[in-house]
């Protein structure tokens, strides 16, 4: 995107170098990447210089880079636990969190986003900046002559899990898009908006490749670095949304029947960053830190400073659910009462790294398959996974009987166990064709906020981006 290319061209003209060829382009995002990795990656930096051709044949530097494309994931950008990511703006777009600042307007909890609306450009940006980074590592170690083929293709499968996943949801966000799968700034700068049955294709087909290059256990510790589960797991989700049923059942099965997962009944251990249910997460910035998640949403005096969880949402509680009890906190001034998310139990004060943001895990792929069974017909599979995350939540078998029945069910459970992560919530109601229905009541909502506008700079940067998305 040409917004992206002059990102990284300020980058190299404050450090004094001249752009002229395409692969010193690419040497300076690798040279972000390298600066940013912090502890994805458990090795320290060789210190010799490093120039375009040697970046990519020392494992060291390599996987330095690849991990500095997480540190951008987790810091800034869709999926960081921080204010600006979807766990904060899709629960205040949805119904899930209320807004506090009056003075301070926010135009995603009031559903009146607009294309030059600052927090749209710069989630556009801050995507494809990640999937520009990906494509560099990926063009990289393609190139390499003294990378291993091991390491090539664990990097490489990384780099298409990522540049996959980015793509998922801003195809989710904002409809049809680009799908980005080169770091040629020229052919970036010109890119055309892909109808949304063959950006689902093109993620299918790097994830479909990604699984093959992906190792069956993690390449480091803690699991923050994505194996070929992780990719499994992120397909079982796209397939859930396309509506492939037996596919969606399959892959999530592929991650359920693996070893390196067991259950755990004890809801104050899922977050926690041993999970054994954890399938990828982010490692903190540094050893004493926690989640992202837990300086957002935890607050100790009321009222809120920022967000808290919405009444409709705390209200709708089973009145033995367990969720309720261990994943949201009260807090009261002795007249009112609000309530946090408290999955996450610990903010950067705690002095010790226990918990770590959670990007998949196994009680998503518990729902996947049961929705893909029912909908199938499998309705004593379907209530077999529904049940298994009822009742560590404290609740008793479901009681629905017919296909439509469980898959209501396992929707409004999804919505108990996934608040406040990544947008479950919205992205729920939209592709079930109930957003509107659900949301009709919210202040400020219309039919066309299904979609997020595409930022203005972007549309007069690159006219094939044309048109806008209805209503804006």
């Amino acid at each position: 995107m040409k917004t992206i290319y002059k990102t990284f061209r300020s980058f190299l003209n404050e450090n004094r170098i001249r752009i002229n060829t395409f692969p010193i382009l690419v040497l300076g995002v690798v040279i972000t990447l390298l600066i940013s990795c912090d502890n994805f990656v458990e090795v320290d930096l060789p210190g010799s210089q490093l120039n375009g051709e040697t970046v990519f044949e020392d494992a060291t530097t390599a996987n330095a880079a690849m991990a500095g494309v997480y540190t951008k994931l987790r810091d800034t950008g869709l999926l960081t636990g921080r204010s600006t990511g979807l766990s904060c703006r899709l629960g205040l777009y949805s119904d899930e969190l209320d807004y506090y600042q009056a003075n301070d307007p926010n135009y995603f909890y009031t559903n009146s986003l607009f294309s030059a609306e600052s927090g749209i450009q710069d989630l556009w940006n801050q995507s494809y900046n990640v999937i520009y980074s990906s494509n560099a590592v990926i063009e990289g170690v393609s190139a390499s002559k003294s990378l291993s083929q091991n390491d090539k293709n664990h990097l490489k499968g990384e780099a298409l899990f990522v540049r996959t996943l980015i793509h998922f949801y801003l195809l989710n966000l904002y409809g049809e898009i680009p799908y980005v799968k080169t770091t040629d700034y020229v052919q970036n700068s010109k890119v055309h908006k892909m109808p949304v049955s063959e950006v689902y294709n093109q993620i299918v087909n790097d994830l479909s490749e990604a699984v093959l290059l992906l190792p069956e256990d993690y390449i480091s510790s803690e699991r923050v670095r994505p194996n070929k589960a992780a990719t499994h797991a992120l397909l079982a989700r796209v397939y859930l949304f396309m509506g492939l049923w037996a596919e969606a059942a399959n892959s999530a099965s592929a991650v359920l029947n693996n070893p390196l997962y067991t259950w755990e009944p004890d809801l104050d251990k899922i977050f926690l960053k041993g999970s054994t249910t954890t399938i990828w997460q982010f490692i903190p910035d540094s050893n004493t830190a926690n989640s992202a998640e837990g300086n957002l949403f935890i607050f100790n005096s009321g009222p809120p400073a920022s967000v808290a969880l919405n009444n409709n949402l705390m209200s709708s509680f089973e009145s033995n659910d367990q969720r309720k009890t261990h994943w949201t906190r009260a807090i009261t001034d002795g007249n009112l009462t609000w309530y946090h998310a408290y999955k996450y139990k610990l903010d950067s004060g705690a002095g010790i790294s226990s918990e770590y943001s959670v990007v998949f895990r196994l009680a998503e792929q518990y729902l996947i398959r049961a929705e893909a069974r029912a909908r199938q017909g499998d309705l004593i599979g379907a209530k077999e996974d529904l049940n298994k995350i009822r009742n560590t939540a404290g609740l008793n078998d479901t009681n629905a009987l017919t296909s439509a029945e469980i898959t209501t069910a396992v929707l409004n459970e999804r919505r108990f166990e996934f608040f406040t992560e990544f947008g479950h919530r919205f992205f729920d109601l939209k592709r079930t064709g109930i957003l509107d229905t659900t949301l009709a009541s919210k202040p400020g909502w219309s039919h066309d906020d299904a979609l997020w506008p595409l930022p203005a700079q972007e549309l007069q940067a690159n006219p094939n981006l044309n048109p806008q998305n209805s209503g804006y």
